[in-house]
């Protein structure tokens, strides 16, 4: 009995810690809403993000937290390098957001051709690895957090981390589907580009601020 309290109390812990991190809007988040607006690989991508975050989590579960904790210089590269990656994905959507055809034209000519299942899911593991946010969050948080569970329930919180996971994407590309019709308006790209541009620039600022403040 006290087992199986332990692996439900494990699970519930995983879910709600997951659930309380990955609710926000990030840039993964932004492109899978994205795709599932699109209609383009989109089982592929919630498949992607659920399998990276219940990776990561066992990774710190196992013992990448206590190193990252170890060598604040490894946080410091990989958090700067995280920093570009968000500069540069914020400048290519005001890119987007400028070279986008007016907003009265039809909705066919504004869209893009198709992209292949592998470029999309490149683009969305790039997106995602190169988050520092993924290794403090995910990796150091929540792996912390985990690390203190007993035995098998180490890995009954990396099943709610998971299942919390699998639920937000599952809702996301949900609702991606439900505002089709909004985005059948090409200005509504032009929108959602510009505030995925500008949430993205100020990320950047915000994480290489706090990295140069880092002592190594």
């Amino acid at each position: 009995m006290d087992m199986t309290t332990n692996f439900y109390s494990a699970w519930i812990a995983g879910f709600t810690v997951c659930a309380s991190l990955i609710v926000s809007i990030g840039a993964q988040n932004l492109y899978v809403l994205r795709q599932a607006v699109q209609g383009e690989h989109v089982k592929a991508c919630v498949a992607l993000c659920v399998l990276s975050d219940g990776l990561l989590v066992a990774l710190g579960v196992a013992g990448m937290a206590q190193m990252l904790a170890s060598y604040p210089a490894l946080a410091q590269y990989l958090t700067l390098g995280g920093a570009a990656f968000l500069l540069a994905y914020g400048l290519f959507a005001l890119r987007r957001m400028w070279l986008a055809p007016d907003a009265a034209m039809e909705a066919g000519e504004r869209r893009a051709a198709p992209r292949g299942m592998m470029s999309v899911l490149a683009a969305l593991a790039a997106i995602t690895l190169l988050n520092p946010h993924v290794y403090l969050d995910t990796v150091l948080l929540m792996g912390s957090i985990g690390a203190q569970q007993e035995g098998a329930g180490r890995w009954s919180y990396v099943m709610g981390a998971a299942s919390a996971s699998c639920l937000w994407f599952v809702l996301l590309a949900m609702a991606g589907r439900r505002l089709k019709h909004l985005f059948a308006n090409p200005g509504a790209w032009r929108v959602m580009d510009g505030i995925t541009g500008v949430m993205m620039l100020c990320l950047a600022w915000w994480v290489a601020s706090s990295a140069l403040g880092m002592e190594i």
